[in-house]
C-alpha cells in the first residue's frame, strides 16, 4: 500500500509537499476504513487550483518511471514548477507491505528525462544510480549479481531494467520489490469529467463505445441495468450490434433509442464508474485515484458510490472533490477525510483540538469552521 509521498518541485508543488496516509488513529467506528495501518479509502477535498489533479499525476508519474503506459504525457506539460529556478522535480514514494517497507525516490529534469534514481528496502538500499555521476548502477538484488550495470546513455529506469530482466531469489528483499513492482503494475488513475482519460492497466482511450462493448462482452448487460435502476435511473436496457460495436439502447415502449445519445452527464458517469469498477476487479487493481469523483452525482449517489469503493477492501482508493456533503463519520473518519491547500494536504483529525466521536456530525462542524 502506499504509505506516504513526498513530492518537490512538480507543477504546483514548490516547496516539498508531503501526504502521508499512514498518521491514523485508533477511532473505534469505520474499521475496514484503515488496512495495515494505513488509510485505505480515504476523500481529498480543496478548493479549485489547489492541486489535488496535480496530486493525482505526481503519484501516477510513477507508472510512466516503472511501466511501459506513458500514453498521458500531455498531461504532463509544464513538468516543473514555474517559481522554482532547480532545474529538477523530486518524488519519493513509501509504501508499506506486510510488514515490509519499499522507500523509491528519484529525479527528474522532465516526463521523459530520469536523472537519478534509488530503492530502499526495510533500510537497505536495493538498487542505485545517479547519472548526473556514473551511467552505472548498484544493487544488492540477489539473483542480479552478473546483470549488466551499465546502461550507458539509455534514459530507462534501473528498477523496470532490474524487474525484466532478472530471475530473483527467493527472499525477503526480493519479494517485497516483487510486491512493489506489481503495486505499480495495477494502478489505476481516471478523471471522473473526462471520458478519454486514464493512466494504468493498458494502453488506449476509454471511449463510450469501448464501455458499451465491454458491458456487452462480459454479459453485464442486466447488472448494469440493475445498478442503473439501484441508483434512481428507472431504466429498461438492450444492445444492438452496429457495424462492428455493440451499442447499448434505452428501450421504451415505442421506440428504442442509443443510451449515450440521451444519457445525462451523471448517467454517463456511472456508466464509466461502473465499468471501471468491474475492470478493478477483474485486473486485480491495487491502487485507484479518481478525480473529481462526484462531479456529476446527486449527494445521495456519491454515498452509494462511497460505499461500493469500500466494498474493493483489497484496492486503496483516493477520491478528490469539491463537495463536502459527503463529510460523514457514517462512511469513514476524521483520519480518512483530507483538507488540502496550496501548501499542504492534513486530515480533520489533525486541524481540530477537540476530541471527534462517531456521534459528531463532522460536515456541520466543518461548515463551522472547526477544521481550519
Amino acid at each position: 500500500m502506499l504509505k506516504k509521498i513526498e513530492i518537490t518541485n512538480f507543477k504546483n508543488f514548490n516547496d516539498k509537499f508531503t501526504f502521508d496516509l499512514s498518521d491514523t488513529k485508533n477511532f473505534e467506528f469505520n474499521k475496514e476504513s484503515i488496512q495495515n495501518g494505513i488509510v485505505n479509502t480515504s476523500i481529498i477535498y480543496g478548493h479549485n487550483g489547489c492541486g489535488k489533479s496535480n496530486l493525482g499525476l505526481a503519484i501516477f508519474d510513477l507508472v510512466s518511471q516503472l511501466t511501459d503506459k506513458n500514453f498521458a504525457n500531455k498531461k504532463y506539460n509544464n513538468y516543473l514548477n514555474a517559481n522554482n529556478s532547480d532545474i529538477q522535480a523530486t518524488f519519493k514514494f513509501t509504501f508499506k507491505f506486510n510488514e515490509n517497507i519499499v522507500e523509491y525516490e528519484y529525479t527528474k529534469k522532465d516526463y521523459e528525462t530520469l536523472l537519478s534514481e534509488q530503492v530502499i528496502i526495510n533500510d537497505k538500499i536495493y538498487a542505485s544510480i545517479d547519472k548526473n555521476k556514473s551511467s552505472i548502477f548498484t544493487t544488492s538484488a540477489k539473483g542480479a549479481e552478473n546483470l549488466n550495470k551499465d546502461i550507458e546513455d539509455s534514459n530507462i529506469s534501473i528498477i523496470s531494467y532490474i524487474s525484466k530482466n532478472t530471475i530473483l531469489k527467493n527472499n525477503i528483499e526480493n519479494n517485497t520489490f516483487k510486491d512493489f513492482i506489481e503495486f505499480v503494475n495495477n494502478m489505476l488513475l481516471y478523471k471522473n469529467i473526462d471520458d478519454n482519460f486514464y493512466i494504468g492497466f493498458k494502453q488506449g482511450e476509454a471511449r463510450l463505445s469501448n464501455y458499451a462493448n465491454y458491458i456487452v462482452n462480459q454479459d453485464y448487460l442486466k447488472d448494469f441495468e440493475s445498478f442503473l435502476n439501484q441508483a434512481e435511473i428507472k431504466c429498461k436496457l438492450i444492445s444492438k450490434k452496429v457495424d462492428e460495436d455493440h451499442q447499448l439502447f434505452f428501450k421504451f415502449e415505442n421506440k428504442d433509442i442509443e443510451f449515450f445519445s440521451i444519457a445525462s452527464s451523471g448517467t454517463r458517469a456511472l456508466a464509466m464508474f461502473y465499468v471501471w469498477q468491474k475492470v478493478m476487479a477483474n485486473k486485480n487493481c491495487k491502487f485507484v485515484f479518481i478525480d473529481e469523483f462526484d462531479a456529476y452525482y446527486h449527494h445521495d449517489l456519491s454515498e452509494i458510490i462511497i460505499e461500493k469503493l469500500k466494498e474493493m477492501t483489497d484496492t486503496q482508493v483516493i477520491l478528490t472533490t469539491h463537495n463536502t456533503s459527503n463529510i460523514s463519520n457514517d462512511l469513514l473518519r476524521p483520519d480518512c477525510y483530507f483538507i488540502m491547500d496550496d501548501t499542504k494536504i492534513t486530515s480533520l483529525k489533525d486541524r481540530t483540538h477537540k476530541e471527534l466521536r462517531e456521534a459528531h456530525n463532522i460536515e456541520k462542524m466543518y461548515r463551522a469552521g472547526s477544521f481550519e
